[in-house]
C-alpha cells in the first residue's frame, strides 16, 4: 500500500527557474560587478547540474565571471553569491510573483485528508524551501522538509530519497515521489520508488522515460487541466491526477 509522497519543489510546486532562480542569479552578478548574465538557454543547459553553488562555480572554471577570482577566494565569493541569490529569490517567492503550479495544493490536501506521510526533498536551499512550505504553503502539513546541504550527493544520486525514506521509516515501494526533470526522476528510481513526473517548459525535452507517469501538470478541477503523455499503469485520466487514483494504481 502507498503510504507517503514525496515532492520535489522547483519546477513541480513552483515554476521557479525561470523566472525565480535565473532572475535572481542575474542580478546577483550585476550587484557583484560580474559581467554574467544567463538567458532561459543557457540556464536550461546549467539545471543539468544539481544545486545553485554547483552551477555558479561551473560556469566561473568554463567561461568564468568576466574579471579574475583568485583560487583561494573562489570558496567564499560562491556563498556569498549564493546567499545573497537567495534573498533575492525569497523575494520574488514573498512577492507573489511566483504562483504555484496547477493543481499542487489540491492534491496536497488530498494526501493530508488521507493521513498519508508527505515531505519535501530538494537541492533548492534551505530558506527558499522553508519560505514555500511553511509559508505559501502554510495550510499543508508536511512531516519533514530536506534540503541545500542536507546531504553530499545531489540528484541524479539518490542520497536525498533515500534519507527521506529513513526519516519516515517508509520503504521505497510504498511511497510515490513527484519530480520534473531527468535528474530528479533518475534519483528516485534509484532509490526504488515509484515517480511521476510533471513537465514544465524547461523539462518537458528531457529524458523522462523512467518515469511511471508523465502529465505536464497535476490540474485542477475548476481550472488548468493536465496531458498525460506517458503511462506504465492502466489510468483513467480526466486532466486532472488525483491523490487516491494513485494510490490504488501504485499499490499492490
Amino acid at each position: 500500500m502507498i503510504k507517503g509522497f514525496f515532492f520535489d519543489q522547483d519546477g513541480v510546486i513552483i515554476d521557479t527557474e525561470r523566472d525565480g532562480h535565473r532572475v535572481a542569479f542575474n542580478r546577483t552578478f550585476e550587484e557583484f560587478g560580474y559581467d554574467v548574465e544567463w538567458d532561459a538557454e543557457t540556464y536550461h543547459q546549467l539545471l543539468q547540474i544539481s544545486g545553485g553553488k554547483e552551477r555558479m562555480r561551473h560556469h566561473l572554471h568554463e567561461k568564468g565571471f568576466g574579471k579574475p577570482v583568485a583560487a583561494d577566494e573562489e570558496e567564499e565569493l560562491i556563498k556569498s553569491l549564493h546567499k545573497r541569490k537567495t534573498d533575492l529569490f525569497i523575494e520574488l517567492i514573498e512577492s507573489g510573483s511566483l504562483p504555484l503550479r496547477p493543481g499542487i495544493r489540491r492534491f496536497m490536501k488530498e494526501v493530508n485528508d488521507l493521513g498519508l506521510v508527505m515531505g519535501i526533498c530538494t537541492t533548492s536551499n534551505e530558506r527558499a524551501a522553508t519560505a514555500i512550505a511553511y509559508n505559501i504553503l502554510s495550510d499543508i502539513r508536511f512531516d519533514f522538509v530536506l534540503a541545500g546541504d542536507v546531504v553530499k550527493k545531489k540528484k541524479p544520486d539518490p542520497e536525498i530519497y533515500l534519507l527521506a525514506l529513513e526519516k519516515c521509516g517508509l520503504r521505497a515501494k510504498e511511497c510515490i515521489v513527484i519530480e520534473d526533470s531527468h535528474n530528479g526522476v533518475k534519483a528516485a528510481k534509484a532509490a526504488g520508488m515509484f515517480v511521476v513526473a510533471t513537465t514544465n517548459p524547461y523539462t518537458e525535452r528531457e529524458d523522462l522515460g523512467q518515469a511511471d507517469l508523465v502529465v505536464n501538470c497535476l490540474g485542477d478541477i475548476d481550472g488548468e487541466k493536465g496531458t498525460l503523455t506517458r503511462s506504465t499503469r492502466e489510468l483513467s485520466f480526466d486532466g486532472v491526477l488525483r491523490a487516491q487514483e494513485l494510490i490504488d494504481c501504485f499499490s499492490s
